[in-house]
Parts: structure tokens; sequence; C-alpha cells
């Protein structure tokens, strides 16, 4: 399941993976915050229910986890749907096909949010050799697409944290091989650089008839969520 920004078949290696990641929590206040989401109903897709589910639990939100699209659930029976990086992988970003599911789910002027990897940090330096320039170039194009379609964004710069190098060593020579070597050669500090970016927007939000390829511009998430228009923006 897509609880984690990578998938391992070995759930030691995955359980220690979850252990590093986003330890400040700041993925999950994130969410509260952009989806506001205390009170409120919630369901988390492409999870098993586990460390997601649990988080959002604590900003007192109802959550109802689904291991796929959530097919399987009524619709309308959301205020807002949350979306971990997804069964392709943490850099892939989801179709429109998806995005339909997804909004099935939603009530009126509920809150789709998308959440995945972002990229240009020490953790896409941990994906294939010669995948990861091209894969993250086709993000930055994709971000203008997804601002055309109502969307924005805020970008969290995150960490991985090990209790020491030698956790961290340990750790990435387990999970990734030499890859995984040669990133942790690299590290002066216990912690990996990882940022996660949340696309966000009011559900079956219309896209405008028009809209320019720029890269969105700053803007508050208390004025996004109240302009009556969802312009793109990027939020930080």
């Amino acid at each position: 399941m897509a609880d984690l920004p990578f998938t391992f078949t070995n759930t030691a290696i995955a359980s220690r993976l979850a252990r590093v990641v986003d330890t400040d929590g700041k993925i999950p206040r994130a969410i509260a915050e952009i989806g506001d989401i205390a009170g409120r109903d919630v369901v988390v897709l492409q999870t098993d229910g586990g460390a997601r589910a649990a988080q959002l639990r604590g900003q007192d939100a109802r959550v109802t986890a689904s291991a796929g699209d959530g097919e399987e659930l009524r619709p309308r029976c959301a205020d807002v749907v949350v979306r971990f990086w997804g069964e392709s992988g943490a850099v892939a970003l989801p179709d429109g096909q998806v995005i339909a599911a997804a909004e099935r789910l939603l009530r009126p002027h509920g809150r789709l949010l998308l959440v995945m990897d972002y990229g240009r940090d020490d953790v896409a330096r941990l994906r294939p050799e010669g995948e990861t320039p091209e894969v993250y170039r086709a993000l930055r194009a994709r971000d203008a697409e997804y601002a055309a379609r109502g969307f924005k964004l805020r970008v969290i710069h995150g960490w991985w944290t090990f209790k020491s190098l030698e956790d961290a060593a340990g750790f990435l020579s387990d999970a990734f091989g030499d890859r995984g070597m040669r990133v942790a050669e690299s590290l002066r500090r216990p912690r990996l650089a990882h940022k996660v970016v949340i696309y966000h927007r009011d559900g079956e939000a219309p896209a405008p008839a028009t809209r320019s390829a720029a890269a969105p511009t700053v803007s508050s998430p208390v004025r996004a969520r109240a302009a009556a228009s969802p312009g793109p923006s990027r939020e930080r």
C-alpha cells in the first residue's frame, strides 16, 4: 500500500522506513490545515489503514481507510478525500479517472488532497539511476496541468530522520543496496531531505476556460480556501 513513498515486499524494511519518514508530523499537520479535517468525515485512499489513517485520527478527524480508490464506499460519504502517493509509486501523478473516482466520494464543497513526492531532494537520489531526472522533469511540467484543473499546491520540506549516521547507513544499505550506500556516504547529519507536495482543490471544481502554463504563484491556505475561483498558487 501507499502509506510510504517506497513500496517494499520486505515488511521489516517497510517498518523501518515508517519509523523515520516525517517524524516531525509535518504532513498530517498540513493536511489538517488545508483540508480543515477536525470533526469531519475523511476518506483515505490507497492505504492499509495504518500509520497515515492513525495520524489523521490524531488530528480529530473521523477516518475511513480504503485499500484502493474507494470503489466499495458509497458516493458522497466524505467531507475530505486524501490520496497518499498511490499504487503506481510516489512520483506518479494520478490521472483524470483516478481523480474522478476520488471525487465521487466527496460531498458538495468537499476537499480533495493528493499527497506525493516533489523531488529535488535527498530521497530522489535513492531512485534508480537514469530514472530520476526524467521523472522529476515530468512532475514539474505536470504542475501547470494540475493548476489548469484548479489545483493549488503546497510543498512540505520534511525529513527522514535517523538516530545516527550509522543507523542511516545501515537502513539505506539494507533497503537500497549500493545506491543507498552512496547516499549514506554523502550525509553529514543523520537525516535525508524529503519534499512532499500536497495538491488540493474543492471537489468538482470547474476548470477555467483558459489557463496559462505558468507555474502557480504564492498564496496562503486561508486565502486559497476563501477564493471564489481556484486559480493556481503555490503554498509553502
